[in-house]
């Protein structure tokens, strides 16, 4: 679930700058549990190393916001997980399946 994990760290900067905990954070409360350092802070560096997101320092914290490029691959990623994974949450909904969290 690597991929989803960038996705979603993409997604949660398409608004606005955060620091590592903060996405960390908020990853938290969509999946239920809070990403480990050891699992955020890799990934963080990876979409960094790709330059898809940039990291300021502001004093002992980054501050990570997405780059131009990054902009691109979310809406990229965003077409992907729309079309790979859409079908179950209308699936879900329409069947009763899941319930209003869907």
């Amino acid at each position: 679930m690597r991929g989803f994990l960038t996705f979603q760290i993409l997604w949660e900067l398409k608004d606005e700058a955060l620091y590592g905990q903060q996405i960390a954070d908020r990853l938290g409360k969509r999946r239920g549990f809070v990403p480990t350092a050891g699992t955020i802070y890799p990934a963080l560096k990876e979409l960094k190393e790709r330059g898809l997101i940039e990291g300021k320092k502001e004093g002992r914290e980054i501050v990570y916001t997405l780059t131009a490029a990054g902009q691109d691959g979310l809406k990229d990623a965003a077409r992907y997980f729309s079309q790979a994974f859409g079908y179950i949450v209308v699936e879900c909904r329409e069947t009763g399946f899941c319930d209003d969290t869907c």
